[in-house]
């Protein structure tokens, strides 16, 4: 299955399914990522979901990491760098959704891509190896090849693996976790 293939797929995929079927299933990959080995780390990035392309509600994670005392850091995207800033999620923090209606902090306490421990990092598809299809603007491929190299990256899918995605370039960033509603992947 090429990129442009799984796009189209998968986001009628979640076109079909309910907005309660969403929810539960976003609330099942939430308890799932309770299974995973990166609960020693301290610095968690999240993606704020952005309801018109029916993400996976990362609400629950944010609640789960508030309630651990971990540092949430959200961003927000510049579309004519194609680059990512990363601020601290405090109660403080305001949060608007830009043109493109991407939920994103107006402005905060910066932190640098280099004291990122974990990255939970939003898809349309994945496979078998780890590679995951994105939007296709190389936002997070820009970003995670910022990161430490012992940066943990998770994937959050409502659906299971495709065996291969085929057109997998030199940039794309493969995932170490993808966590679904019944089952964790570990590459």
């Amino acid at each position: 299955m090429t990129k442009k293939e799984a796009r189209i797929k998968y986001k009628n995929l979640r076109k079909s399914l309910s907005a309660e079927h969403r929810d539960e299933m976003s609330c099942a990959i939430a308890n799932q990522l309770l299974q995973l080995p990166i609960w020693d780390k301290q610095y968690f990035h999240v993606f704020l979901s952005i309801e018109k392309h029916f993400e996976v509600d990362t609400e629950y994670i944010l609640h789960i990491l508030a309630g651990k005392d971990k540092d949430i850091l959200i961003s927000k995207s510049d579309f004519k760098t194609l680059k990512m800033t990363h601020y601290l999620l405090t109660d403080s923090t305001k949060i608007t959704k830009n043109e493109y209606n991407i939920p994103e902090p107006v402005d905060g306490i910066e932190v640098p891509d280099s004291k990122i421990d974990v990255v939970l990092v939003p898809l349309l598809a994945f496979d078998k190896k780890g590679h995951r299809v994105g939007y296709g603007k190389g936002f997070y491929d820009r970003f995670l090849s910022q990161c430490k190299k012992e940066v943990i990256t998770i994937g959050l899918s409502f659906f299971e693996a495709e065996e291969n995605i085929s057109d997998i370039d030199l940039n794309d960033f493969a995932l170490d976790y993808c966590v679904t509603p019944s089952k964790t992947y570990h590459f």
